[in-house]
């Protein structure tokens, strides 16, 4: 890139408007989206009618009642274009806050309410990214194709939106940027998610003579046994980026009564996956690690079905996009590094399902302020990440 282009691109990544961030943001924390328990519909609202107000081709698909995905488009160009992916729903605000959890509040550099660092800031700088992005050729740049936000209900729950969303048809992408709160790294690769319901159904019987009967708690602490083991074998075959896959059996129901031998367990079993597992896959081995154990022979029948997968993704170190998106934050004055990330995004869909390079980076801290009371960002570092978004698209979808 020679001088002249290197100014035209510094100055069209220094047009994105700061203020339509922080004004956005905070009318979008100010139109609650709780999942579950809620709604995305009035996010949806206001994040549809910031992108008209820029001039965006809008579309609006319904995945269920008053939860619609949306697609909103910027520019022009028949190749390959740039996926920016977001969600619309927030967690419930929990207890602790010091203020209403969706009346957004500034101190000093830091925007406070659900939802400020996932990710409606995230949505915010990306939307300000695309306006200065439609504004490229008045810099005398080209892009090959269109800027698309795709913004996903139902991420921090069962992902139904990212499914809905890579059933579509979707023109091509050079790349797919994440704008999930990561302090501005550039995460490569991601582990993903899934969810195991585990039924047991035994015998129920007196407990005076619990031989009559069969106990589905005590099959359901083999199961347990069964999944400790593979936890340790996970534990030792561990990538130096990503760590190794992990079970959590987060809940257990079961039994009648004191005296009565259990008849049915549940166990709700959270896996982490490699980008090389799937749910199905882990599902699978544990029916058959269940059968060896000969945990059914006494009479116990024991159910494994998969409710929830999202799975894992990895891009290469050495590939454009997650070199041009680390140039592009270091260019916009924010320290990065390029890594791995052990909790999981729905970039996965798009990397697995669309075959699209993906990385995640955004504004925000995922430890210390996502899902926290009084989540925060910092309105520096979202515009930071916005002139980032900008600077990572003009590198990839620049036309000579």
């Amino acid at each position: 890139m020679n001088a002249q282009s290197r100014n035209a691109v510094d100055a069209l990544a220094d047009s994105v408007d700061v203020t339509l961030i922080e004004s956005l943001t905070c009318r979008l924390i100010e139109a609650p989206s709780v999942n579950p328990g809620g709604v995305e519909q009035p996010a949806v609202d206001v994040l549809a009618a910031a992108c008209r107000e820029s001039g965006f081709a809008v579309d609006l698909h319904e995945v269920s009642p008053q939860r619609p995905n949306l697609l909103a488009t910027a520019g022009t160009g028949t190749g390959p274009g740039m996926l920016f992916l977001g969600h619309t729903d927030v967690v419930p605000p929990g207890p602790g806050w010091t203020g209403d959890p969706f009346t957004a509040r500034r101190d000093g550099d830091r925007l406070i309410g659900r939802g400020t660092c996932d990710m409606k800031g995230g949505l915010a700088a990306i939307v300000a990214a695309m306006a200065a992005l439609a504004r490229a050729a008045e810099f005398g740049i080209t892009l090959s194709g269109p800027v698309t936000l795709a913004a996903t209900v139902d991420e921090e729950e069962l992902n139904s939106g990212s499914r809905h969303l890579v059933r579509q048809p979707l023109p091509s992408f050079a790349g797919c940027i994440v704008a999930e709160p990561t302090s501005l790294q550039v995460v490569r690769a991601c582990r993903g998610a899934s969810y195991i319901d585990i039924a047991i159904t035994g015998r129920a019987a007196h407990s005076g003579r619990p031989s009559d009967g069969v106990s589905a708690i005590a099959a359901a602490a083999a199961v347990i046994g069964l999944i400790d083991d593979d936890q340790a074998a996970l534990a030792r075959d561990s990538d130096p980026l990503l760590g190794h896959g992990t079970w959590n059996v987060g809940l257990i129901r079961g039994g009648q009564a004191i005296a009565v031998v259990a008849p049915d367990c549940y166990l709700g079993v959270d896996r982490r996956l490699m980008p090389d597992e799937s749910v199905e896959g882990v599902a699978a081995r544990l029916r058959t690690a269940i059968e060896a154990a000969g945990i059914g022979d006494g009479g116990a029948r024991v159910e494994v079905r998969p409710t929830m997968e999202l799975p894992g993704f990895t891009t290469p170190h050495d590939h454009p996009l997650v070199q041009a998106v680390a140039r592009a934050v270091t260019d916009s004055g924010g320290q990065t590094s390029i890594g791995g990330w052990t909790a999981a995004c729905d970039g996965g869909y798009v990397s697995r399902d669309l075959h699209v390079p993906t990385v995640v980076m955004g504004a925000g801290d995922i430890n210390t302020q996502a899902h926290q009371p009084d989540e925060s960002v910092s309105l520096t570092e979202l515009a930071i990440a916005a002139r980032a978004y900008v600077r990572a698209a003009v590198d990839l979808l620049s036309v000579d």
